[in-house]
C-alpha cells in the first residue's frame, strides 16, 4: 500500500480507517497461523531427521556412518572380563594323544644322558587331523538252510534307506551351516565339498533340512505347550522377504524356550493362527503393538527400552523436561528393583511402590502442562505430535509400564525377544530372502529347536545329530 492510498483512506474518515485496520488484522492473523503451521512442520521434519536407533524404534542398520550416543550408564568397571567371568583360555590337556620327547641323549663330553632325570617343561599344540570321510557298507544276505530249505533273510538298518547316503554327522553339519551359521546354500555346498571331499548339491542340503523339519514336529508342539503354560513370555515380530513378498516372522520366547513361525499377517490374526497367545494366561512382554492388547486373558508388560528411546527422542526434538524426568524415574526404579533382587527380596514394599507411582503420575501431570495439545484452526481437532502420543500412552498403560516394579518376575524390557528375533535380519543380510513357500517354515522350526537347545546348555551339533536319529532334545521347563 503506497502513501497516496493511505492518505486517501485517512481523508475518507474514521470508518475507512477502521475497515483498513480490520483488514490488516485479518491478514496478520492468517499469516501468523501459516507461520505457526510452518514452524510445526519444520519441527516435525527436523525430529524425523534426528531419529536414530538411540532415540526411536529405528533399527541400528539405518544409522549409517553416524554412531548414535549409547544410552548405557558408565559403571566404572574396567573393560574386559569381570571377576567371576568364565574365561575361554586355551588350557593344556591332561592326557595328550601324542607325546614327542625332545631329550638330549649324549653330552659333548661323551657321557650318556638317556637315564638322567632332569627338569621337564611342556608345550602342547592342539591340531585338527585331516578330515576323511568314513564309509560303511551294509550287506544283507538271503540264505537257504540245506537241511530244511528254510529261507533266512536279513534287512538293512531302518535309517539306511538309500543305495548311497550321507551319515548323521554329515547331515547335522549341513543343517548346522544353513540354519545356525546362516550360510547360503551355494556356499554351504562348497564348504562341505572342501571338507568331506564329496560334491554335495544344494538340493541334498534342502532335502536333509526337510526331513529334519518333519522329525521336529513333536518338539515344536512341546515348546508351544510349555510357552502357553509359562508365567512370563516375550513376544515380537519382524518383516521378512519370502516368496517375493513381505511376510512376518513371529517369536515367542523365555529364558529356556524359543518358538518362531512365519505368517503373512502381522497382527491378531497371525497370533490366533499360531495358537500361543489365545491360550496364554501369564504376562506377555512386548513393545507397544496394539493387536497384542486384543488378548485379554493374559496380563501385559511394556518394553521400557522402547520407552526410554522414545523419551530420549522427545527430549532431544522438543526439549520437554517431563520426558527427561520420566526416563530418569524409570531408570531409578530399575536400579532399585535390581538392588532388592540382589538382596534376595522378591517384591517391593507397598510404601515404595506407592511413592514411585505418585511420582510417575506427577510427571504425567507436568507433561500435560508442558506440552498442551493445540487445536487446528481449520478442522477444530486436536493436533498431536510424538510427544503428545507418548505422554497419552504412558498415562493409559501405567500399570503395564511399571509392571516390573510390581512383579519381580517380569523384566524391565523386552530385550530377550529382540535378541531372539535379530537372527532373521542377520540371515537376510547373509543369505537373502526365502524363495520357496516351505523354506521359511522349515527354517523357523529348525531354528526354534537350535535356539531352545542352546538356552538349555545343549551343544548344537550333538542336538542336531540326535534329532536326525529321531531322538531330539525336548526341554522340560514346567
Amino acid at each position: 500500500m503506497d502513501e497516496t492510498t493511505i492518505i486517501k483512506i485517512y481523508n475518507d474518515g474514521i470508518n475507512a480507517v477502521v475497515s483498513l485496520v480490520k483488514d490488516l488484522n485479518g491478514q496478520v492473523s492468517s499469516l501468523s497461523g501459516q507461520v505457526n503451521a510452518l514452524n510445526n512442520r519444520i519441527a516435525e521434519l527436523e525430529a524425523r531427521l534426528n531419529k536414530n536407533s538411540g532415540n526411536s524404534n529405528k533399527p541400528p542398520s539405518s544409522d549409517g556412518l553416524k554412531k548414535p550416543k549409547n544410552m548405557r550408564e558408565k559403571t566404572g568397571k574396567p573393560t574386559g572380563g569381570q571377576p567371576g567371568h568364565e574365561g575361554k583360555t586355551l588350557n593344556k590337556v591332561e592326557n595328550p594323544d601324542k607325546t614327542v620327547d625332545l631329550k638330549p641323549t649324549q653330552c659333548e663330553c661323551g657321557c650318556c644322558l638317556s637315564s638322567i632325570e632332569g627338569v621337564t617343561r611342556t608345550r602342547q599344540v592342539i591340531e585338527l587331523p585331516v578330515i576323511k570321510v568314513f564309509t560303511t557298507e551294509y550287506r544283507t544276505y538271503e540264505l537257504v538252510c540245506p537241511a530244511c530249505n528254510k529261507v533266512h533273510k536279513t534287512e538293512f538298518p531302518e535309517d539306511v534307506k538309500q543305495p548311497v547316503q550321507y551319515g548323521e554327522n554329515i547331515q547335522a553339519l549341513m543343517s548346522y551351516l544353513t540354519n545356525y551359521q546362516l550360510i547360503p546354500l551355494e556356499r554351504a555346498a562348497e564348504i562341505l565339498s572342501d571338507i568331506i571331499g564329496q560334491n554335495v548339491s544344494e538340493g541334498t542340503i534342502v532335502n536333509v533340512n526337510n526331513r529334519l523339519y518333519k522329525k521336529l514336529e513333536e518338539v515344536e508342539t512341546s515348546i508351544k505347550q510349555q510357552l502357553i503354560g509359562s508365567s512370563v513370555v516375550h513376544f515380537d515380530e519382524t518383516g521378512m522377504r519370502s516368496d517375493g513378498k513381505t511376510q512376518w516372522l513371529h517369536s515367542a520366547s523365555t529364558e529356556k524356550l524359543t518358538h518362531y513361525e512365519v505368517h503373512e499377517k502381522r497382527g491378531a490374526k497371525a497370533a490366533n493362527d499360531i495358537g500361543i497367545l489365545p491360550d496364554f494366561k501369564g504376562t506377555a512382554c512386548h513393545d507397544h503393538w496394539k493387536p497384542y492388547y486384543t488378548f485379554v486373558d493374559c496380563s501385559h508388560s511394556e518394553c521400557n527400552s522402547h520407552n526410554l528411546r522414545n523419551l530420549k527422542g522427545v527430549y532431544e526434538d522438543h526439549k520437554q523436561n517431563w520426558a527427561k524426568d520420566m526416563a530418569a524415574l524409570l531408570i531409578e526404579i530399575k536400579h532399585r528393583v535390581d538392588t532388592l533382587k540382589s538382596e534376595g527380596l522378591t517384591e517391593m514394599n507397598f510404601n515404595e511402590t506407592a511413592k514411585y507411582n505418585a511420582i510417575y503420575k506427577d510427571i504425567i501431570a507436568k507433561g500435560k502442562l508442558e506440552c498442551p495439545i493445540p487445536i487446528s484452526e481449520n478442522t477444530g481437532r486436536p493436533k498431536k505430535n510424538a510427544s503428545h502420543r507418548l505422554l497419552a500412552r504412558l498415562e493409559k498403560y501405567d500399570i503395564e509400564t511399571l509392571s516390573f516394579m510390581y512383579d519381580f518376575n517380569i523384566p524391565f524390557d523386552n530385550n530377550l525377544a529382540e535378541r531372539d528375533i535379530r537372527m532373521v535380519k542377520l540371515r537376510q543380510k547373509i543369505s537373502g530372502c526365502f524363495r520357496g513357500k516351505e523354506g521359511p517354515n522349515v527354517f523357523c522350526r529348525i531354528r526354534s529347536y537350535i535356539s531352545t537347545c542352546r538356552k538349555n546348555g545343549q551343544k548344537v551339533m550333538e542336538s542336531l545329530v540326535k534329532a536326525i536319529k529321531g531322538e531330539p532334545f525336548i526341554p522340560q521347563t514346567i
